[in-house]
């Protein structure tokens, strides 16, 4: 049996293969394209390709794919065999440069917010050389970009790339003021920790919810769900061990770095969480992981849940995003050192990342804005929807003293006292674990937590790369034209605390008084749905931002706000019409089933005594006659609104009527419909309660 060591990366064409299979002139000159962002070689490129096939192969691959991401927040591909015709009527094997560096798929159906009409078919996919390609399957996986016949990026891939670009770019400034000149490239970082569900698959066959929305729309409070804190950490079960040691196995052979899994807070939830990598290749590697949690969960008989909301009542699924900025030479720009005081390119960079996230707000909030994520903001398990960001009692210390001109005092580092001998001493960390925070600084990294379990994270990293390099590029544009630096450098650090100080928050984010704090004394945004902050997307501070970095066009900011709005009212009409379906053909026939029987029940008690008049069955009855005529008023209100919701043209006013008739009579019907499920009996009801799929999983 292979040891993990053994099998880590197997599956992937890595710079190992690379080193083995390419000569050392072809190695040298891919890795200046990977690593400094040189022009790529169409030579290289054919003995890229070459090797690239003879691996596969050698795995047992027959076809390869340009694996791309759409923008429909999954990932997409078109398979081609390997295989060309020979002059004696047998096949051989080739794979060129130009397939390689080139694909042309159908355009025609995936969203494109306008830029293109539906006749006008033709993309093109360009390889990533900066992500390895990988197996999955018989198929050799190339990493691409996305884009349309005039150029305009069609996926998630090419703006993130981008971005990623751009704060190097001012980054690199920075530090050329700082004197380092031996820095070639600034990178982000990022660790995307995953939440998802896990249910057996027989359960879920039978919630028409789950299978054509990701979430319950209907479900009664169980007896029991997170109130004991029991779950938390807890000891494993075995069918989810099972799960998470055959999800590991085949993550790790794709070089995914797999690190931590633990229960998490409700019934039936868990997490995975990898090591740092870089912006874009984590990017990829989220979108496999959340691929194959699926695919392994359906060999052990399980379905994997990756909606923000499957189960009211109990919490739901995010995605922290942990991000950083690391140079070619391994420095981490965001780590304080052991005197973050002194540290004053430290604290420059740290003010770039305060004025971003002040400054752009409105862009983190927009950058996880789904139909699903609404449920979760906001909720005591979330990251309310207005941004702030949480240093630490240190750094909130040195930056106060900074913006007062007074000397830092210094925080004592106190002792943890545990009261056991035998048990070592250790300090306490200066900055604790704000899990209330929206965009919390945690050691030498920001979490922010806002992204829904079923997000792609680079939206996200867009904004934050993008918004951190407007911070730099302002900062540079000042100092660079400053003769004395030291004065410039101080001034600047100075000015932009006390200007953007008012998105720092260390208090407890879940509170009332916060949000009211938040709004009305500082000013800061708080669009709590996805149809309060999407059309934000195109105000002039925000398109300015973006075009200018180059991360986005005009017309391709236009089509992402068009896109992100239809997906939220798709998402929505789906649910309400998986509502109508459930509650006409399944619930409704129910509670008229038991009612019936109910009715029965009462009749021939009144012919065995007539003197009895009340009890169980006749308080039931009329209780649930009442809800069921209730419902089935609720059904045609709802289905009348959805009728005027279809008739809308515009997208914008369509989220709106959404969000403030729809939605709210989709609720309405719910609380119905839940109200009779705890009334009606177990045999009757037509769905798998929520006991029994939180719970089924052994």
């Amino acid at each position: 049996m292979k040891t993990v060591s053994e099998y880590f990366g197997s599956m992937v064409f890595d710079d190992r293969v690379m080193k083995a299979t390419l000569s050392a002139d072809i190695y040298s000159s891919l890795k200046k394209t990977i690593d400094e962002g040189r022009e790529l070689d169409i030579n290289v490129a054919n003995a890229v390709a070459g090797a690239m096939k003879d691996w596969a192969i050698s795995k047992g691959a027959t076809h390869f794919t340009h694996w791309f991401q759409p923008l429909t927040g999954i990932t997409a591909e078109k398979h081609d065999s390997f295989i060309s015709t020979s002059p004696d009527g047998g096949v051989i094997m080739e794979f060129s440069g130009k397939e390689l560096i080139k694909g042309e798929p159908d355009a025609s159906s995936f969203p494109s917010g306008g830029i293109r009409a539906t006749f006008e078919a033709r993309g093109y996919t360009a390889w990533d050389p900066t992500s390895y390609a990988f197996i999955k399957g018989k198929t050799l996986c190339i990493p691409t970009a996305f884009c349309s016949y005039g150029g305009e990026a069609l996926d998630k891939k090419t703006p993130l790339l981008r971005s990623m670009e751009a704060l190097n770019k001012q980054a690199l400034r920075v530090l050329r003021l700082f004197g380092n000149e031996g820095v070639k490239r600034v990178s982000t970082s990022v660790g995307p920790e995953q939440e998802y569900f896990l249910i057996t698959r027989e359960m879920y066959e039978k919630r028409p919810d789950l299978r054509f929305t990701g979430r319950t729309l209907f479900g009664a409070k169980p007896p029991k769900g997170q109130e004991m804190d029991d779950h938390y950490f807890g000891v494993i079960k075995p069918g989810v061990a099972e799960f998470m040691e055959d999800l590991n196995k085949e993550l790790w052979k794709l070089g995914i770095l797999a690190k931590t899994e633990h229960n998490e807070v409700a019934p039936a939830q868990h997490e995975l969480a990898p090591i740092y990598t870089t912006t874009n290749v984590a990017t990829d590697h989220n979108q496999l992981t959340m691929e194959i949690m699926q695919k392994v969960a359906a060999k052990h008989g399980l379905v994997c849940l990756l909606h923000e909301k499957p189960f009211a009542g109990v919490n739901g699924s995010g995605k922290h995003n942990n991000w950083s900025m690391t140079t070619d030479q391994g420095v981490n720009l965001l780590s304080p050192g052991a005197t973050p005081h002194e540290n004053v390119q430290f604290l420059l960079f740290l003010c770039a990342v305060i004025k971003a996230v002040d400054d752009y707000q409105d862009l983190l909030r927009i950058s996880v804005a789904t139909a699903g994520n609404d449920h979760r903001l906001g909720a005591n398990e979330a990251p309310p929807a207005v941004v702030s960001i949480f240093l630490g009692d240190e750094l909130a210390a040195v930056l106060d003293a900074i913006e007062k001109d007074a000397p830092y005092a210094g925080i004592e580092k106190k002792q943890m006292k545990l009261g056991v001998d035998v048990l070592p001493k250790f300090n306490r960390d200066t900055t604790d674990r704000n899990r209330t925070s929206p965009f919390a600084f945690t050691g030498n990294k920001f979490e922010f937590r806002m992204l829904g379990s079923s997000n792609s994270i680079a939206c996200t990293n867009i904004m934050l790369n993008s918004a951190v390099a407007e911070s730099l590029k302002e900062f540079a544009d000042y100092l660079e034209k400053q003769d004395n630096f030291e004065d410039a450098l101080q001034k600047l650090i100075h000015e932009a605390i006390k200007e953007h100080k008012r998105i720092l928050f260390n208090g407890n984010g879940y509170d009332e008084t916060w949000i009211k704090e938040a709004t009305e004394e500082r000013g800061l945004k708080n669009y709590r749905t996805t149809p309060d902050c999407m059309p934000h997307l195109l105000d002039k501070k925000n398109t300015d931002m973006l075009i200018g970095h180059g991360v986005f066009s005009m017309v391709e900011l236009k089509s992402r706000c068009e896109i992100m709005l239809e997906n939220y009212c798709k998402t929505v009409m789906i649910e309400a019409n998986t509502m109508i379906d459930m509650a006409e053909t399944g619930i409704v026939p129910a509670i008229s089933a038991y009612t019936a029987d109910l009715a029965k029940r009462i009749d021939i008690k009144h012919r065995v005594d007539e003197s009895i008049k009340n009890g169980y069955e006749t308080s039931t009855l009329k209780k649930l006659s009442t809800l069921n005529d209730c419902i089935a008023m609720k059904l045609e209100e709802l289905e009348e609104e959805l009728h005027k919701v279809h008739v809308i043209d515009d997208v914008e006013n369509q989220s709106y009527r959404i969000r403030d008739e729809l939605i709210p009579k989709m609720n309405e019907l719910r609380l119905m419909c839940d109200q009779a499920e705890a009334k009606t009996a177990k045999s009757y009801w037509p769905y798998p309660s929520y006991a029994d799929l939180l719970f089924s999983v052994k």
